[in-house]
């Protein structure tokens, strides 16, 4: 099984290397490794340059935003299973892919997510918050619940099939894919419990009080474009669920 690691850059040289690292230091053999960039202006494509030898495609050209560059790289992905890493995360241990595909085929599915860690910039061992996703039962999408999306990996079927990021929504374009994927067409879906990715705080629709009401107006379109009804509760559940990773560590 061929595996599509998907990357996308802005200027990430304070960080890229370390993510570049994680998925060459890999221990699964068959990676395709694709990196997006949208036409740095630092010394980002000179660090991607330094690994060129085992980089499989690099494009560097304008785009328009995080989620358009996403899908250039699915559109370009020749894999069986597409992830995305992106160039503030790294994964946990050199065995994370491994772990990944043999869970996809042990439990035949078309997608699988995992816990996912958020860690301070500069010291990545320091750990503010813990994803603990737990397994996933049909509804509970409307108690709050979602996997994190940098831990997702789907089959490439799933993209041709379902489509690829919405480019109407400027930071909840993830939820969506998820919820349309997951909760609409339902999808089979597998849970690896363990943390494989590092993600650094400061995520774009977490930065201030009103991006997150941005976020949830978007969550709230997702369901309507989806044709779907959220609870009452949903919308609120799902910030809620956010805020107890920071005292919990149990599923949440």
């Amino acid at each position: 099984m061929k595996v599509s690691i998907i990357t996308i850059t802005y200027n990430s040289e304070a960080t890229l290397k370390e993510t570049i690292e994680s998925v060459m230091n890999q221990t699964y053999p068959n990676i395709e490794y694709i990196i997006i960039d949208g036409l740095s202006q630092d010394n980002t494509l000179s660090i991607v340059n330094n690994y060129k030898d085992k980089i499989s495609k690099v494009v560097s050209e304008k785009d328009n935003g995080l989620y358009d560059a996403l899908n250039k790289g699915i559109n370009l992905a020749t894999g069986d299973v597409i992830g995305i890493l992106h160039s503030d995360d790294f994964y946990t241990h050199p065995q994370v892919i491994e772990h990944v595909v043999k869970t996809i085929q042990e439990k035949e599915a078309d997608a699988l997510y995992a816990d996912l860690y958020y860690v301070d910039r500069s010291d990545t061992t320091k750990v503010f918050r813990k994803w603990k996703s737990g397994h996933y039962k049909h509804g509970m999408f409307y108690k709050g619940w979602m996997p994190p999306h940098p831990t997702f990996f789907a089959m490439k079927f799933c993209y041709e099939k379902y489509g690829v990021f919405n480019l109407n929504f400027k930071s909840a374009a993830d939820y969506e894919l998820l919820l349309r994927f997951i909760h609409k067409h339902q999808v089979k879906l597998a849970y690896l419990p363990e943390f494989i990715i590092k993600m650094r705080v400061g995520g774009k629709s977490n930065q201030s009080f009103s991006n997150r009401l941005r976020a949830n107006q978007e969550d709230r379109k997702a369901w309507k474009i989806n044709g779907l009804k959220p609870k009452v509760y949903t919308l609120y559940a799902k910030p809620l669920r956010k805020l107890m990773q920071f005292f919990f560590n149990q599923e949440i």
